[in-house]
């Protein structure tokens, strides 16, 4: 399969791309591969010979805790368009799984593209490094929220962050998106108990900002939700500027 048209737009939201960078992007050579909620997509502690990148659903970061050997921390989600494991390139091997959260499908990109676009190729090369620098810059304000913010006002900068993501690459719009999480793995991202997270659906339901039934989330005032979260998508690098 081509590489998919998600992280065309991820890049073209951020940089220019020439002719050149878009064709050569679109002659990628990718293996599509479909998981089951829960299913490991990228296995921890091997030596890759491929990347992954979302094509649909989410998948997210999970990392075994020491001396808990059933519980596990996730660190970051995402969602179509990233390239998840990129890292995995320049590393030996990963400390952590990459795991489907709820139906999720992947591309998979053989090392020996990159090697051969980073060979020839400055500028996707560049772009690619961004991608890696954007990743760590969401983990960065992670880390901020979960320091700064009250329940609420942490799930809301999520809900914020997850919209935003979605809809810069057209696979969220409306307002609406799809959230495949169980309370318990929002209770592991937000570093709370289910019960506190419970709580913090129903503030936010209760205080007009959103619907949220099953897996579907609605936002119903942004402005309102994004003033809560003190949300600024300024660490998404979401401005187009020459890289």
């Amino acid at each position: 399969m081509a590489i998919t048209e998600y992280f065309v737009r991820y890049l073209q939201r951020r940089d220019l791309l020439s002719a050149g960078d878009i064709d050569r992007l679109r002659a990628v050579r990718t293996c599509h591969v479909a998981f089951r909620s829960g299913e490991v997509i990228v296995p921890r502690g091997r030596l890759a010979s491929r990347s992954c990148m979302m094509l649909r659903g989410m998948s997210a970061r999970q990392h075994p805790i020491v001396g808990r050997p059933a519980e596990r921390a996730i660190t970051a989600l995402h969602v179509p368009g990233d390239f998840v494991d990129l890292h995995g390139f320049v590393l030996a091997g990963l400390e952590h799984d990459v795991v489907a959260v709820g139906e999720a499908e992947v591309e998979f990109v053989d090392h020996d593209e990159l090697r051969e676009i980073t060979a020839n190729f400055p500028h996707l090369t560049r772009l690619l490094w961004m991608s890696t620098a954007i990743d760590a810059s969401i983990h960065r304000q992670w880390l901020v929220a979960a320091a700064s913010l009250r329940s609420s006002a942490h799930l809301a900068h999520l809900l914020c962050e997850l919209y935003t993501r979605l809809a810069s690459v057209g696979a969220a719009q409306g307002y609406r998106f799809t959230l495949p999480l169980l309370q318990k793995e929002l209770a592991d991202i937000l570093g709370y108990t289910p019960i506190h997270v419970n709580r913090a659906v129903r503030d936010l339901r209760a205080g007009g900002l959103i619907r949220w039934q099953g897996s579907e989330v609605e936002i119903l005032d942004w402005q309102g939700l994004a003033r809560l979260a003190r949300f600024n998508p300024e660490y998404l690098e979401l401005d187009r500027v020459r890289r």
